[in-house]
């Protein structure tokens, strides 16, 4: 606050008491209620009392002897000083350059307007006056303007109309070019019979509305009568998702991203019965399974540095050439094994007599009645059953003591042994009673 007075009371001129401290205060409250009548400028117009101080106090500079806001004003005698918006800088000033040395250039560079001490291009070997060769263009000078805040700032400054002039011709050059391509296309529709009437107009913008149902735009509808084009996200003859089946323990449907993963259709077998079997369906259909392949196969060559979202074209490309490599390495290991093993061994039989044989048996009676055959089948394994190796009565695991396997014949529990007979049973227990 001791700061802000100082430089107000700066501004003001000198030093005030306290008691007139106080004066200024109560007259300015009072001016302020409206009790005490404003403060009048030079010009005797009235100063509004609600103006801040800062803006209202002139600085000591300004030579003011009465309250005025005259410094808040444009001053007359500086707007002459400034340019006028006639006075502008000219565009495409082009400076002027020769091939000649002129007495009195710049002894490095050959340009005009300033000396070899001043030039700004590098220091040459030889400088042009002796050479005469490479002379540089002229400094442009520019005029002296003395703008205001707003001129400094004005982008259009020296800008002529007349230079768009160009750009208008080159656009109606092409509206020209394109007017008698239409007329062109017309005329062949006529020929060729793809048009039957006509009405001349002289409005191209009619033009385009009559022809406007020939334009292919996907997702769009333009009634030539109307005059509208309407824009349809879907196509308003297809069933909505949620009405495909409308039990309540159907597939889900989920209102807010407008999807239904699980097919409506759970109930019915054939799929030709029905046009929508849910979004995973369809996400499966189409270039969804190439995409999938061509991402495994981006995965599985990463040590190629390819990467299909970065580079989606090489990782195509190299995907092709993968895929032609291992069709070819199939069919040469194909060749290979008919010409190893012969093609007679690879024919296969026909599916009558392939599904007619079986290897359950059945036995009927001489009415039709199943008499044997529906008993429940043994469960088959995958090992050989009923195999006796090294002259075992058993097989091996049919035999069992404490947390060891063995065979039940001899009590061996050596899976490749020989076998003992009962001579190994002996044997075995009393192995069994000296640790036991």
């Amino acid at each position: 606050m001791n700061a802000k007075k100082r430089l107000i009371s700066d501004m003001e001129g000198p030093k005030k008491s306290r008691d007139d401290w106080r004066k200024t205060k109560r007259l300015e409250e009072a001016r302020k209620a409206g009790t005490a009548p404003a403060a009048v400028d030079e010009e005797g117009r009235d100063i509004n009392p609600h103006i801040p101080q800062y803006i209202a106090t002139a600085p000591w500079y300004f030579g003011s002897s009465c309250p005025t806001l005259k410094h808040q004003r444009l001053q007359p005698e500086r707007q002459e000083s400034y340019t006028k918006i006639k006075e502008h800088f000219v565009r495409r000033l082009k400076a002027k350059k020769t091939t000649k040395y002129r007495k009195g250039a710049c002894e490095n560079c050959g340009a005009l307007n300033h000396t070899k001490k001043n030039c700004f291009e590098r220091p040459r070997q030889r400088g042009a006056k002796f050479t005469n060769e490479d002379i540089a263009e002229d400094d442009v000078i520019l005029p002296d303007l003395n703008v205001d805040y707003d001129g400094k700032r004005d982008r259009w400054n020296g800008y002529d109309p007349a230079n768009y002039q160009a750009v208008v011709e080159e656009f109606a050059k092409v509206e020209e070019a394109k007017r008698q391509l239409k007329k062109k296309k017309l005329k062949q529709d006529l020929l060729s019979g793809k048009v039957s009437t006509i009405k001349e107009t002289n409005n191209d913008g009619e033009d385009e509305e009559k022809y406007a149902d020939n334009a292919d735009m996907p997702g769009t509808k333009v009634d030539s009568k109307q005059r509208i084009t309407v824009r349809n996200l879907r196509i308003r003859e297809d069933i909505a998702k949620y009405l495909r089946n409308l039990d309540p323990n159907s597939a889900y449907y989920d209102p807010k991203t407008r999807a239904m993963r699980d097919n409506p259709y759970q109930e019915r077998k054939n799929s030709e019965e029905f046009q929508y079997a849910g979004d995973n369906f369809v996400k499966a259909t189409g270039d969804t399974e190439k995409h999938s392949q061509m991402q495994l196969f981006a995965w599985q060559a990463y040590g190629k540095k390819v990467v299909i979202l970065s580079e989606p074209t090489k990782a195509e490309v190299l995907f092709n050439e993968f895929t032609v490599k291992k069709q070819k390495l199939k069919r040469e290991m194909k060749e290979n094994i008919f010409e190893k093993y012969g093609r007679e061994h690879f024919k296969v039989p026909p599916k009558e007599l392939i599904f007619s044989q079986k290897d359950d048996y059945v036995e009927y009676s001489r009415h039709g009645v199943v008499l044997k055959g529906t008993e429940k089948p043994v469960v088959r394994s995958k090992y050989e059953e009923d195999v006796f190796i090294n002259n075992h009565t058993s097989v091996w695991g049919s035999y069992w003591c404490d947390g060891l396997w063995g065979y039940k014949c001899c009590h061996s529990f050596i899976k490749n042994s020989y076998c003992t007979g009962n001579s190994g049973k002996e044997a075995a227990k009393q192995v069994m009673q000296f640790f036991y």
